[in-house]
């Protein structure tokens, strides 16, 4: 068997593994053969990342803990695996030209997880190499509002632009009925990756490449639909799309449908913390209530309570969930969207100091379990 040409190399097996410890450590290549370290070193500088080389088995062993991922030459990969290395996560063993069958089960008692035959896999090797640049997954916040207008669109879209000024930052729009977020941060004219692109394409998405690819401002990239042109979402763009945007930003928002479907549930899962948007009124209660019963179980979730009649802590007692903000109308919001410069234009405005606030809950990991 030999890995595909435009898809990731040959996985040997399901080898049991540990993740990698996280840092600035770079990456490992293990190998004597010159030819095939001058092809892997090309490939780490077209990624952006200088690695360390190990020329013996020897030497690869003692650096074996650190890196985030090791690149094994089929020269080393049968030294290396008599030395019998602690099981660990992200090792590849790499092979210039045809890949001999024996080094597949070599692959096996190193506990590669994928046997990588070059020039065939070059691409795939970037990719991986690109993606570590971060010291981890960045945090992905999902947004969903409890009853109709509550204004969760506006809500991520504020999110996205606070913590942009850290880091950086993306808005995920997968709503195909919303307003857009393109539209609410008045993006919609930048060139730049679409859902229509990424849902004609297969294979591993890398952070790097998707965040450099999406249309974005200062920082903030989002992820949504050209004007004019939503569609329905294939599950396996969303979770191809989603990982490669944990991997190249520092926050994911994710701005979800109000309705009953298998996808939104799978993107809940992979949410750190659950932003539920609620109108003060009766209805707005009631079905922020059956929201968060729905999407319940163990998820981390803050009701935000547009300012209204009923306290933001009376809110939260009925819906269940301990953890509530309040938040006032702002003032000249639509103004501000219809001139294209997003929900928060000062750090000062009430939509800027809930967002804020909101993010510092989600970081610190403040736990409010809903109700199963």
């Amino acid at each position: 068997m030999r890995p595909a040409s435009s898809g990731p190399p040959m996985r040997p097996s399901s080898a049991p593994s540990t993740a990698p410890p996280t840092g600035p450590s770079p990456p490992l290549i293990v190998t004597a053969d010159e030819s095939l370290l001058d092809q892997l070193l090309r490939l780490s500088a077209a990624a952006g990342v200088v690695p360390d080389v190990a020329h013996d088995a020897d030497a690869g062993l003692r650096s074996w803990a650190a890196p985030p991922v090791v690149l094994v030459g089929a020269d080393l990969a049968g030294a290396l695996a008599r030395l019998a290395p602690a099981r660990r996560g992200r090792v590849h063993v790499v092979s210039e030209g045809r890949v001999a069958d024996d080094l597949f089960r070599t692959a096996l008692r190193l506990g590669a997880e994928n046997v990588v035959e070059l020039p065939l896999s070059e691409a795939w090797v970037v990719e991986v190499l690109s993606d570590l640049e971060g010291d981890g997954l960045g945090l992905t916040v999902g947004v969903i509002g409890g009853s109709g207008g509550a204004g969760a669109t506006t809500f991520a879209c504020a999110l996205g632009q606070v913590a942009a000024r850290t880091g950086p930052a993306v808005v995920i729009d997968a709503d195909p009925l919303g307003p857009g977020v393109d539209r609410v941060l008045g993006f919609e004219r930048l060139d730049g990756v679409r859902w229509e692109s990424l849902q004609q394409t297969t294979g591993r998405l890398s952070g790097r490449a998707l965040r450099d690819a999406l249309p974005a401002r200062q920082g903030l990239g989002v992820l949504t639909w050209s004007p004019g042109r939503p569609g329905v979402l294939q599950a396996f763009a969303v979770r191809e799309a989603l990982a490669a945007a944990q991997r190249g930003h520092d926050l994911v928002v994710v701005d979800l449908p109000r309705r009953l479907d298998p996808l939104l549930d799978e993107v809940v899962s992979r949410c750190d913390h659950l932003f539920v948007l609620v109108q003060p009124s009766v209805v707005g209660i009631a079905s922020a209530a059956r929201t968060c019963a729905r999407l319940g179980g163990d998820r981390v979730v803050t009701l935000v309570v547009r300012r209204g009649a009923i306290d933001a802590g009376e809110v939260a007692r009925i819906v269940g969930v301990p953890d509530a903000v309040e938040l006032a109308d702002q003032r000249g919001l639509a103004e501000a969207i219809d001139l294209g410069a997003g929900p928060v234009r000062a750090r000062r405005g009430p939509l800027g100091r809930v967002a804020s606030q909101s993010l510092r809950r989600a970081r610190g990991g403040l736990v409010a379990r809903v109700p199963a």
